[in-house]
C-alpha cells in the first residue's frame, strides 16, 4: 500500500544488507513487476472480496443475533481475517491497496522518484477498486438472497460520524506509510488488518476509511450499508484524513541527521 520495501530500505541508510530477501507486502512493488492488467485485476478482485466480506458478514450477523454489539463484533472479526488474507495474497501483485486514498497517497509521495504507483497505474487502480467494491456488494446480496441492488437507507451524515472518518483514514495512512518509512512493511498484513479491526470499535463511523468501499456499500440496504446521500460527506472526510495522515507521516518520520552534523 506504499512505496517499495527496497526503496524504503535504501532511505533508511543503515548501510547493511538484509539477512534475507524481504517478503512482498502491501505497497511493496514486486521485484519483477506484473503487467498492469494483472495489477488491475488484483485490485478489482481484492476490493470485491473485501466488500463481500464486510457486507456478507454483516448480513449473516443480523440473521444470527439481534444484539447490535455482537453483530458489530462478528462483522469486525470477519473483516480483520479477510483483509489480512487478501493483503497477503495480492500484495505481491498490485500492492493490495483496495483503497483509492492509499493509491493516491502512494502516487503523491513517490511522484518524483517513481518508487510507487505511477499516475497511469493510479488512473487504472481507482476505477478497478470502485467497480470491484460495487461487484462485491452485489455478490454478497446475491449469496444471502437479498435484492442484488437496493440503495441503502442507512443515513451516516451526522457530524460526529464524519469526524470519525477523518480519524480512521488519517490513522490508516499514518500506519501504512509509517511502516514504509521504518522499513517494516513486512508487518503490513497483520498491522493493517488489526488497525481496521480496532477502528471498527474506536471510531464513531466504524471506520470505512475507503472511498471505493464506501461507494460499494451504498448498493446494499443491509447492516453495512450507507445511504447514497451520505457518500459525499464520507468521501470528502476520507480525502481530508488522507492529507492529514501524510502530514503526520512527514512530521513524525522526518529523516534524521547524521551523527557528524
Amino acid at each position: 500500500m506504499t512505496a517499495t520495501e527496497a526503496t524504503e530500505h535504501d532511505r533508511a541508510g543503515d548501510g547493511t544488507a538484509p539477512a534475507a530477501e524481504p517478503q512482498p507486502a502491501p505497497g511493496a512493488t514486486p521485484p519483477r513487476t506484473p503487467p498492469l492488467p494483472a495489477k488491475a485485476a488484483a485490485e478489482l478482485v481484492g476490493t470485491a472480496a473485501l466488500v463481500a466480506v464486510v457486507v456478507g458478514s454483516g448480513i449473516q450477523a443480523t440473521e444470527l443475533t439481534k444484539d447490535v454489539g455482537l453483530q458489530l463484533l462478528a462483522n469486525s472479526m470477519a473483516t480483520v481475517f479477510g483483509l489480512g488474507v487478501l493483503i497477503t495474497l495480492l500484495g505481491p501483485v498490485s500492492g493490495a491497496h483496495f483503497n483509492p486514498v492509499v493509491t493516491l497517497a502512494e502516487w503523491w509521495t513517490a511522484r518524483h522518484d517513481g518508487s510507487g504507483v505511477t499516475l497511469r497505474e493510479a488512473a487504472v487502480y481507482v476505477p478497478a477498486q470502485v467497480v470491484g467494491a460495487i461487484a462485491g456488494a452485489v455478490l454478497a446480496d446475491a449469496m444471502f438472497g437479498e435484492p442484488l441492488v437496493k440503495w441503502s437507507t442507512h443515513d451516516r451524515s451526522a457530524g460526529h460520524l464524519l469526524l470519525g472518518e477523518v480519524v480512521a483514514t488519517a490513522g490508516l495512512i499514518l500506519l501504512i506509510f509509517g511502516l514504509a518509512r521504518t522499513d517494516r512493511l513486512r508487518f503490513a498484513p497483520v498491522a493493517v488488518a488489526s488497525y481496521i479491526g480496532a477502528a471498527y470499535w474506536f471510531t464513531s463511523s466504524t471506520s470505512f476509511a475507503n472511498p471505493a468501499v464506501t461507494i460499494g456499500r451504498a448498493f446494499t440496504d443491509t447492516f453495512a450499508g450507507i445511504a447514497p446521500g451520505s457518500l459525499a460527506g464520507f468521501i470528502g472526510m476520507q480525502l481530508l484524513g488522507a492529507v492529514l495522515g501524510l502530514a503526520l507521516v512527514a512530521l513524525i518520520f522526518m529523516p534524521g541527521r547524521d551523527a557528524t552534523e
